[in-house]
C-alpha cells in the first residue's frame, strides 16, 4: 500500500477532507499542552490544523510530512518557510537536540515494525535532553473491522492505512526502550463545539469510560515520554 498517495488526497482533495483527518477535538487536547516559547516538531500535519493553532500562541512550530502540497500549503499559509519540510519520521531532516517537543498524533499505527523502530530513534536524536516525546495512536484497534477489498485487483487494505494495533503494553513497550517516565492516558476526543445537547451527553459518557479505564470504541492512548 503507498500510504502517501492516501494522505496526499486525504489532505489536499477539497472533496474528500471530511472523510481523512478527522480532528474530533484532537487538535485542541495538543494545542493546549504545548505553549511559547517551545520548539516543537509535528510529524504528519493532517491539514495542518495544529500548526494553525499553536502560530496563533506564538509557539516555534516545525512541520514534517511526506507530501509536497501539504507542506507547501504550510509555508504559503503560515509563512513557516524551512520549518515545515517535506520528509519522513524515519529520516527527519533536522538537526539533532532541536527540538523541546516532538508530536505525532495518529500517525505510529501507520508505520510498520521496522520504520516504527527507526522513528524512534530518530525522535530521540532531535529531542534534547529531557525533550518529550507526545503523541496519540488509536486505542485497542482490531484492525480487520476496518478492512476493505479493492473492487478492480482484490487486493486487502486497512480503509486509512492501519498496520499496527496498540494494546496500552504494547505502547508503554515500544516506548520504554528509549525514553523514560512515560505515561499513556485512556482518551476519547471531542469536538465538543460542533455537538448538540445530545451528543454532549454522549461524549461525557464516553470522557467518563475512558478516564475510569474501560474499553470502549472509537478511543485513544495519549503518551508522553522523556528523552
Amino acid at each position: 500500500m503507498d500510504q502517501d498517495k492516501i494522505w496526499d488526497v486525504y489532505q489536499n482533495d477539497p472533496e474528500l477532507q471530511c472523510m481523512g483527518c478527522r480532528d474530533g477535538g484532537r487538535v485542541g487536547f495538543f494545542a493546549r499542552r504545548l505553549s511559547a516559547p517551545a520548539k516543537v516538531l509535528n510529524i504528519g500535519v493532517g491539514r495542518g490544523s495544529l500548526e494553525k493553532r499553536l502560530v496563533d500562541k506564538g509557539v516555534d512550530v516545525y512541520s514534517l510530512d511526506p507530501s509536497e502540497t501539504t507542506v507547501q500549503t504550510l509555508r504559503d499559509s503560515l509563512a513557516l518557510g524551512e520549518r515545515a519540510r517535506v520528509g519522513y519520521s524515519q529520516a527527519i531532516p533536522f538537526e539533532e537536540n532541536f527540538f523541546d517537543y516532538v508530536v505525532m498524533t495518529e500517525v505510529l499505527e501507520h508505520l510498520s515494525d521496522e520504520v516504527m523502530d527507526q522513528t524512534r530513534a530518530e525522535v530521540v536524536r532531535v529531542l534534547k535532553s529531557g525533550g518529550m516525546f507526545i503523541g496519540s495512536v488509536p486505542a485497542d484497534e482490531d484492525l480487520l473491522d476496518s478492512m476493505v477489498i479493492c473492487p478492480d485487483c482484490g487486493k486487502r487494505f486497512h480503509r486509512w492505512g492501519h498496520l499496527q494495533s496498540f494494546s496500552r503494553r504494547r505502547l508503554q513497550v515500544f516506548l520504554a526502550k528509549s525514553f523514560v517516565d512515560v505515561s499513556i492516558q485512556r482518551v476519547s476526543f471531542t469536538n465538543w463545539e460542533g455537538l448538540n445537547w445530545k451528543g454532549r451527553m454522549a461524549s461525557i459518557a464516553k470522557r467518563l469510560q475512558a478516564s475510569m479505564d474501560i474499553k470502549g470504541a472509537r478511543q485513544n492512548f495519549f503518551f508522553r515520554a522523556k528523552k
